[in-house]
């Protein structure tokens, strides 16, 4: 990532743009370079662009949970002095977002969730990953995508390297059961928040049918489809997905 990444206190970020504040909240196995179409391009339409990097692996264990990476969330928007933020989340990102929403709705002004979790999903696929096996680790990156490319030697070793880190492996499945755990389909309803939805046809790890579910629970949203894309639609396609969610915020008018 070519952005500096900001630290100050507990807190590391990156920051860009001036203007109306947009998070980014990163998932479970993403680092901070997955967003990097929507860092370039929106900072020009006169958003400030914040990725904070979620405190995954340095949270206690008992306390590694959905619910306090969302109060994590509120202490960064605090330390920021931010107002009327547009959360945007991907996977583990997503269900922080939609639980933050939650708990501080005055916070929010708009949500954007792809590839979230909250209602389902199938992110250890067939059991826990095998630590030592490259190749394995190598095909279930592959398989977050449609085009198995995608998937670079950089992505599939960062993830090889927390699988067979005891402590990361640890937290990693802490977070999986929390996420499942954390089920949200009975608060969905009562949240009025403006949501867009912006879905991989393809995506393996929350079927499209994930995306839909959302759609019909949250009161106020609108779903986008992007074809031949997995579960990482801003970073497989970051061009329809940028124009999506710019011409979204722009008829919602946020």
């Amino acid at each position: 990532m070519e952005e500096d990444i900001i630290t100050e206190g507990k807190f590391r970020y990156i920051e860009v743009g001036e203007g109306k504040p947009m998070i980014i909240l990163h998932g479970l196995m993403g680092g901070l370079s997955n967003f990097h179409g929507v860092t370039d391009f929106f900072p020009k339409k006169g958003y400030q662009v914040l990725v904070p990097e979620l405190p995954i692996y340095e949270m206690p264990t008992i306390k590694t949970n959905v619910k306090n990476f969302a109060k994590f969330l509120e202490k960064f928007i605090e330390y920021k002095g931010l107002k009327d933020v547009i959360l945007l989340g991907n996977s583990l990102g997503g269900h922080i977002g939609l639980l933050h929403t939650k708990l501080y709705p005055e916070m929010v002004k708009a949500l954007v969730i792809t590839g979230s979790s909250g209602l389902y999903e199938s992110a250890m696929g067939d059991g826990y990953p095998k630590r030592g096996d490259y190749e394995f680790i190598k095909k279930k990156a592959q398989d977050v995508f449609y085009d198995p490319a995608v998937a670079t030697k950089e992505i599939v070793d960062e993830v090889y390297a927390t699988v067979n880190d005891r402590m990361k492996l640890v937290k990693t499945l802490a977070i999986a059961k929390s996420a499942i755990r954390h089920n949200m389909s009975k608060d969905l309803p009562h949240m009025q928040t403006p949501t867009c939805i912006i879905w991989g046809k393809n995506d393996t790890v929350t079927p499209p049918n994930v995306a839909e579910e959302f759609h019909e629970l949250l009161p106020d949203s609108d779903l986008y489809w992007i074809e031949k894309c997995g579960h990482a639609p801003m970073m497989e396609h970051p061009e329809e997905f940028n124009i999506i969610l710019d011409s979204w915020l722009e008829k919602r008018q946020f």
